[in-house]
């Protein structure tokens, strides 16, 4: 099948290109992978902000434009295949702003939505904890009524950014009596409030992006809660269509198999290796098809639900195989990790192979989402 995107669609597109090329020159902004996850600047995020390109499906009365998915997902592309560091506001607005558009208050989405929409207020994500990864239903982490507050006591791990971010939204238990998939709520907490401590996780590649929060009688006005108290599974559950839906889970290193193709043409490679960049390149176009095919979805006004899973599912297993492919190439050269003065290509291949471990890992693993495509879309039973 082709589709052909409109001239206004295309217009959009080159004006990204050209604002990447000025505004994020490369001797500032050096060619790296996984920027929307590793790559914090409040700097570009505000630049993004100005330009009217976060939140552009939003409503204009909370600083959107009232644009296509579609149309989102031609910048975010862009946004991708340079590798601009994005992941300031990245988070807030892929998951946490659907949910505040379509559960929050009227003065919640006043106080946060302008904000956001300028890059100027960043959220971290609490959902994991140390016995709830997958089994998010399982969290710990209680939230309990007192006056007109929430004391918040529990741990979480994984939170995206939580050294950096000014809030973080926590997936917190409001009932420890209700069964599992009930007494469940969201709530925002300022991380600047008394009795929060954040730890950095070093992850295997060296780097510091995930933390763990610990909260110890933190108290949080009524006002911050999302949606209905006890009723948060069906709201993280429509919201976890959102996270694992974008293309960054197919292009998180993109810049690395484009650098990969060209390095490749200048050394001279065997026909297997010529035949694996081949089929790297037909397996990218069939991620990106199912990509927009969520986005499509979502521009109707639908919940793409397995169609995320599977997105996501095959995604991030091309992603991994791009790392494995690029060491292959570079040989024992390839292991050679930034910093060296011999690792060809910045030693991003060596990089990109030992971060790409996690890549089937968050935000649903490969295991999860395959069930989630047998259960939901192929309709077999559940065991």
């Amino acid at each position: 099948m082709e589709f052909r995107f409109t001239e206004e669609q295309e217009k959009l597109r080159q004006e990204v290109r050209e604002f990447l090329e000025k505004e994020l020159p490369r001797d500032k902004y050096p060619k790296a992978e996984n920027q929307w996850n590793c790559g914090f600047s409040p700097e570009v995020s505000r630049k993004i902000g100005q330009r009217g390109w976060i939140g552009m499906t939003w409503p204009k009365k909370y600083g959107g434009q009232e644009k296509t998915y579609l149309d989102r997902l031609i910048m975010i592309e862009e946004m991708l295949r340079y590798g601009a560091p994005v992941a300031a506001h990245w988070v807030t607005e892929r998951q946490i702003v659907p949910t505040l558009l379509r559960y929050g208050t009227e003065e919640l989405k006043q106080e946060f939505l302008p904000g956001i929409a300028k890059g100027e207020i960043y959220f971290s994500a609490g959902l994991s904890e140390p016995e709830a990864g997958s089994d998010l239903a399982s969290v710990q982490t209680r939230a309990i009524e007192k006056d007109d507050h929430f004391v918040i006591d529990g741990q979480k791990v994984w939170t995206s950014w939580a050294n950096g971010c000014q809030y973080i939204y926590l997936v917190v238990r409001t009932d420890p009596e209700a069964p599992k998939y009930r007494g469940i709520s969201e709530i925002i907490v300022d991380l600047s409030l008394p009795g929060i401590t954040i730890n950095p996780l070093v992850n295997i590649a060296g780097e510091v992006h995930f933390n763990e929060a610990f909260f110890a009688g933190v108290c949080v006005p009524k006002k911050y809660l999302i949606g209905q108290k006890n009723n948060g599974w069906q709201q993280i559950v429509e919201q976890l269509d959102y996270e694992r839906s974008g293309p960054e889970r197919l292009m998180s290193n993109y810049p690395l198999l484009q650098d990969m193709i060209e390095h490749a043409k200048e050394i001279g490679v065997s026909k297997e290796i010529k035949h694996k960049l081949a089929g790297l390149e037909v397996e990218f176009e069939v991620g990106r098809l199912l990509i927009y095919r969520v986005a499509w979805l979502l521009s109707q006004g639908k919940l793409p639900n397995y169609e995320a899973a599977m997105s996501k599912a095959f995604g991030t297993a091309f992603e991994q195989k791009v790392a494995n492919t690029a060491t292959q190439i570079l040989g024992l050269y390839g292991q050679l990790m930034p910093g060296s003065r011999f690792a060809p290509l910045s030693g991003r291949a060596a990089f990109n192979y030992l971060d790409s471990v996690g890549y089937t890992i968050r935000g649903g693993t490969s295991e999860i989402l395959k069930n989630i495509v047998a259960t939901r879309g192929l309709g077999l039973p559940r065991r």
